[in-house]
């Protein structure tokens, strides 16, 4: 009996990341860059917003980052 592994590549990679500071967001979003490294991924587009949340009363801060494969 054989057993047949096979790998994909992970090409493309769309992470979403939210926080009430924009200190606490690019902590997120630079602990999960360095994560992607490992898996060979830079950073190919970031996305950004921020809107007023009045369940807590404060600014909530969103990022959309578009990860790729190293070329």
């Amino acid at each position: 009996m054989s057993f047949t592994l096979a790998l994909d590549k992970i090409e493309n990679k769309i992470e979403f990341f939210e926080a009430y500071d924009l200190k606490t967001l690019e902590a997120k979003i630079d602990a999960q860059i360095e994560n992607n490294k490992v898996l060979l991924l830079d950073v190919f587009s970031i996305s950004h917003q921020v809107v007023f949340d009045p369940n807590a009363g404060k600014m909530l801060y969103s990022a959309v980052v578009h990860f790729k494969v190293k070329k």
